[in-house]
């Protein structure tokens, strides 16, 4: 199948997502590196994918613009927006013309390729270039590798049958119970987008027999971390390169910078400075941050030895050759000591970080015992008094700890090392004298002053 590459969608989407349609169109193109006209030409085609792949917008919905689609859907439905890109991307137009006639002529009837290709050349529009026979088996493979339809029993020429017995050998009742737990773990686990996409098949199968909207959207949920989703189309790629051991090229932005894609003109006299930087790796292991909902790559890079991404700034990612199976084991095991003391990813000197919280006042559930016990990774716990327990943990830097030690707010108390208590007390004063009271500044009017 086709490999489009939808890097400036994804990397347009995201920048509408967290700016929430904050930017009038000359500056949403001057961050992304493109021209209005580009930006312009982008919009329309974003919005065609998704009405195309949409479920039976309103008429109003259709006409809204892309800004205030991904500002005012939030919270409002249980369909991730942003996941039309995904049911859209790394097709042709001539290959989803193809695959929907292969797909329709299969509903009722094992057919051999050859029969298909009759059925193709019949059944596509005249404006469309007819197949030829290496292609509709090229078309048969990809059909069969990701689990749509499956040769029948019995020698050649092979028939092929759609492979549909996970809906079609369930009653209504237990289809409808299937949807419930895919809705469920789509909307909790990552990776979600397969999931999601699972779910949507299934509604699909269950609308004939509870065409009411209630029975397939039992909650909704309030889905906090859109890029997750864009930062999936390169996850599968990863794992695919990481399982055949093979090196990865892409262009990388790191979000330190103010611009995340720029264009790849053609014309010389209009071509811009990259702003990304040219990056060759071999995956080694990906990795998924809860707390901000980030992924990372983790790759060996020659000379620099280890090095991190984050999966937002990457583009334009291309797999590459193979290496042999010891060396890859080889670098994973000396990753894995590296990487042993990391709260997430990092890799700085191993410091013994040592915290005292303290317990809820009397009668609370403990909830801060429990929540250590539940994120404190490898870190022990050690009772001190009626009144507060020490935690203590060796990690890889202060830098990724931080922010969890900081959200126990009054709860927390750092003890070890000094300086990351120093910190911490710095960043508390400054917190501080932002909530400084701003009443005896305040002169209140006569009518407030009586009452």
């Amino acid at each position: 199948m086709a490999k489009e590459s939808f890097d400036k969608e994804i990397q347009f989407l995201r920048m509408l997502s967290l700016t929430s349609g904050a930017y009038n169109r000359k500056q949403y193109a001057e961050r992304l590196g493109i021209s209005v006209h580009t930006f312009d030409k982008t919009q329309r085609r974003l919005k065609e994918i998704m009405q195309t792949v949409a479920d039976q917008r309103s008429g109003s919905e259709q006409n809204k613009e892309m800004a205030d689609l991904v500002r005012f859907q939030y919270g409002e439905s249980a369909e991730p927006m942003l996941l039309f890109l995904f049911r859209a991307k790394s097709m042709k137009e001539t290959e989803v013309q193809r695959l929907s006639v292969l797909l329709h002529t299969l509903q009722d009837q094992a057919l051999t390729a050859m029969e298909l290709l009759d059925a193709c050349c019949a059944d596509l529009p005249e404006d469309l270039a007819l197949p030829d026979e290496k292609t509709i088996r090229s078309d048969l493979k990809y059909l069969e590798e990701v689990g749509v339809i499956r040769k029948e029993s019995g020698g050649r020429p092979y028939r092929y049958l759609l492979q549909q017995d996970v809906l079609t050998g369930l009653t209504v009742e237990e289809q409808l119970e299937l949807y419930d737990f895919v809705d469920i773990m789509a909307n909790t686990q990552v990776p979600s987008v397969q999931g999601y996409i699972l779910r949507d098949s299934l509604k699909k199968a269950i609308a004939t027999s509870y065409p009411q909207e209630e029975a397939t959207e039992p909650f909704i949920y309030k889905y906090h971390y859109y890029s997750r989703i864009l930062d999936e189309a390169h996850l599968y790629t990863l794992l695919s390169a990481i399982r055949q051991r093979k090196h990865v090229q892409f262009l990388y932005y790191s979000p330190k910078k103010p611009s995340s894609y720029s264009s790849q003109n053609t014309n010389p006299r209009f071509e811009r400075e990259a702003g990304g930087r040219s990056n060759r790796i071999l995956p080694l292991e990906v990795v998924y941050d809860h707390q901000y909902g980030r992924w990372y790559v983790i790759g060996y890079q020659g000379r620099r030895g280890f090095v991190k991404f984050r999966m937002e700034g990457i583009t334009q990612l291309e797999e590459q050759d193979s290496i042999e199976e010891e060396y890859m084991i080889e670098l994973k095991k000396q990753w894995a000591e590296i990487s042993r003391y990391s709260w997430l990813v990092d890799t700085g000197n191993t410091v013994t970080v040592q915290a005292r919280f303290f317990h809820p006042q009397d009668g609370q559930r403990n909830f801060i015992l429990d929540r250590v016990r539940l994120q404190g990774q490898w870190g022990t716990i050690t009772p001190e008094t009626d009144h507060t327990f020490l935690y203590e943990i060796q990690v890889n830097g202060t830098t990724e700890i931080k922010p969890w030690l900081r959200s126990f707010g009054s709860s927390c108390e750092v003890i070890a090392p000094p300086r990351l208590r120093q910190e911490m007390i710095k960043e508390w004063k400054e917190i501080a004298q932002y909530y400084e009271s701003v009443r005896e500044d305040v002169q209140l009017p006569d009518d407030d002053e009586i009452e």
